[in-house]
């Protein structure tokens, strides 16, 4: 079952259970996802990358609004956020640890063959593609950077 089909029968069971905040959490995913299958060319299904990636962003924005929400003393919203976000997670693969991701980005440069900061970018491009929705690209960035230097 892909991703996109486990959002809606996600969606079915919330609703059934009357759980409103994994329905409306699930409700956003949907409409990204439907919004990105009529941006370009129509397509039938999205595939599971492209899912994960709008998954990892909304995730991200709860979050960041989340910390908002708490600096301006509104943990109520705050709350929202991190409930949203949480059910974001259960459909994002484990994120690497420290030591995972720098194990990780040395593959990439061995295959690359880099051995300065001139090659950054080769690192980066292939690094985020095979570690997309595992590691955040500031991560990944700075473990690049640590690495070639």
């Amino acid at each position: 079952m892909s991703l996109e089909q486990q959002i809606s029968k996600g969606i079915m069971e919330a609703m059934k259970a009357k759980d409103t905040v994994r329905l409306g959490a699930l409700r956003n995913a949907k409409k990204y996802i439907i919004e990105a299958k009529t941006a370009g060319p129509e397509i039938a299904e999205l595939p599971d990358a492209d899912v994960l990636k709008i998954i990892a962003k909304l995730s991200k924005q709860g979050t960041d609004s989340a910390a908002i929400f708490t600096a301006q003393n509104r943990q109520d919203l705050a709350d929202e956020e991190l409930a949203q976000v949480a059910v974001f997670q259960e459909f994002l693969p484990k994120p690497l640890t420290a030591d995972e991701l720098e194990a990780e980005v040395k593959a990439v440069i061995a295959e690359v063959g880099a051995s300065s900061m001139k090659e950054m970018g080769r690192v980066m491009g292939i690094a985020s593609k095979r570690l997309a929705g595992r590691a955040d690209g500031r991560e990944i960035s700075a473990c690049v950077k640590k690495l070639l230097s």
